[in-house]
C-alpha cells in the first residue's frame, strides 16, 4: 500500500520531526509512505472571515494539485471516528477502495478548505477537540502504525 500523507505547512520543531521520522520508520514495513508538505499561507492578526477563507483556498489549490487519483481521507473535526480497532479495519477497506493509493490530508492552522473536504472520499476524526497540525502528523502516523500491528495480531500498547 502507498500512503501519502498531504500537509500544509513544514515541521520546525526537532521534537516533531524525531516523533515523524520514527513512525515513518517503524511503518515501512508495512506501507510505503510519503509525506507532501505544501506551503502555508500567513494569517495576519485579526483576519476577517473572508480573508480566512481566502487563506484556505489558496492552500486548497496547493492540495488539490498533490491529490491525482488517490482514494482521499481528509482530517475535519466532523469526519468519522474511530476506536484503535476499528480504524484496523477500516485500513483493511482502504486497501480495497484506494486501489493502493491512500491519501490522508491535514489542513493549516485555520483547517481545510471546503474545496478539499468535497473532493476527499470522506472524512476522519480524531477527536472533537482541535490539535496543533504539527502534532496531528505524529498522532495520524501512530494511529497508521497500531491500526497495521493490531491487523498483524502483534502486540501494540492498550
Amino acid at each position: 500500500m502507498n500512503i501519502n500523507i498531504v500537509v500544509v505547512g513544514s515541521i520546525k520543531e526537532k521534537f516533531y520531526r524525531e516523533a515523524i521520522e520514527e513512525y515513518a520508520k517503524r511503518l515501512s514495513r508495512y506501507a510505503k509512505l510519503s509525506i507532501t508538505e505544501v506551503k502555508d499561507e500567513k494569517t495576519p492578526a485579526n483576519a476577517s472571515a473572508s480573508e480566512e477563507d481566502k487563506i484556505k483556498q489558496i492552500e486548497a489549490e496547493r492540495i488539490l494539485s498533490k491529490l491525482n487519483n488517490s482514494y482521499v481521507v481528509a482530517l475535519a473535526i466532523d469526519g468519522k471516528k474511530y476506536t484503535s480497532e476499528s480504524f484496523a479495519k477500516r485500513m483493511e477497506n482502504y486497501d480495497i477502495l484506494s486501489k493502493g493509493n491512500l491519501t490522508f490530508v491535514i489542513g493549516g492552522s485555520l483547517g481545510l478548505h471546503e474545496s478539499v473536504l468535497k473532493r476527499a472520499d470522506e472524512r476522519l476524526s480524531f477527536s472533537d477537540m482541535t490539535f496543533p497540525h504539527q502534532l496531528m502528523r505524529v498522532i495520524l502516523l501512530e494511529q497508521i502504525y497500531r491500526a497495521y500491528r493490531i491487523r498483524n495480531n502483534e502486540p501494540y500498547h492498550k
